[in-house]
């Protein structure tokens, strides 16, 4: 019988474990004084310029590709007044957000985890630590505050560019109707529609940071194992976000009815 050090799966428990940890940590020195403004403001503008011109470019064929599907589907069943609602929600309350997350992750998060990482095998957090400096409040809140605000904003205007994309390709390609197109939106979707896709770029923007700063906090000796804490810290943050994901749509389905029901 195995031993509980060497069960099976204890390490991936124990990382878990840790980041959970790292997680209260964050949330309970974002509270504390003195806030890092400034190194916030530098953090926000970092990310945003990492990020900003490539989720705009791939806003543009995300919502294309949807407009385009759903108004051949809604074509072929008889249902082409419904191609505007059908369109605009998918691309608000599912793509939006995780267009947002990908990024953030991808670009965002591997250059926080590098930063982190780099100043790890360096020893700057150990000595920040020596000092009395604690490296959570000093480095890791700004960035993870950083990385849900600007989450936030970006899902805004992925929201926006993607149903202008919709409708251009959909009006223009497709022959639909410019009017039905808008009147099925406005009939069909409500305000919470962008409350939860909001809710959700936030929760993804913590996570991408929480898990961007552990990895960063934590590599492996040398440069390559900075490398790699980036590598691993893309991937578990895309498997979370759509695991989260997909726990938030099916609690929203359930707790907030659709509109005419």
């Amino acid at each position: 019988m195995s031993s509980p050090a060497t069960f099976p799966g204890v390490g991936a428990l124990r990382e878990t474990g840790r980041m959970f940890g790292l997680a209260i940590d964050v949330v309970r020195n974002t509270f504390r004084r003195p806030f890092q403004l400034r190194e916030f403001i530098q953090q926000c503008w970092f990310v945003v310029s990492v990020t900003v011109l490539p989720t705009a470019l791939v806003s543009i064929p995300f919502g294309a590709v949807i407009a385009l599907q759903i108004g051949s589907l809604t074509r072929q069943i008889g249902a082409q007044s419904f191609t505007g609602a059908a369109s605009v929600l998918a691309i608000i309350q599912q793509a939006s957000p995780i267009v947002t997350a990908l990024l953030i992750a991808g670009a965002g998060g591997s250059a926080i985890c590098a930063d982190l990482g780099s100043r790890t095998i360096r020893e700057e957090i150990d000595a920040m630590e020596v000092l009395g400096v604690s490296p959570i409040q000093r480095l890791v809140v700004p960035r993870v505050l950083a990385a849900m605000l600007v989450s936030v904003l970006l899902n805004g205007m992925v929201s926006v560019v993607g149903v202008m994309g919709g409708y251009f390709f959909n009006v223009i390609l497709q022959d639909g109707t410019p009017g039905a197109y808008l009147a099925s939106f406005s009939a069909l979707a409500q305000l919470p529609d962008l409350w939860i896709s909001e809710l959700k770029a936030l929760i993804f923007g913590f996570i991408a940071g929480i898990v961007a700063a552990y990895r960063g906090l934590n590599p492996a000796g040398g440069p390559k194992g900075v490398g790699d804490a980036v590598n691993q810290a893309v991937v578990i943050t895309f498997l979370l976000l759509f695991f989260v994901n997909f726990v938030l749509t099916t609690i929203y389905l359930q707790v907030v009815p659709a509109k005419g029901s």
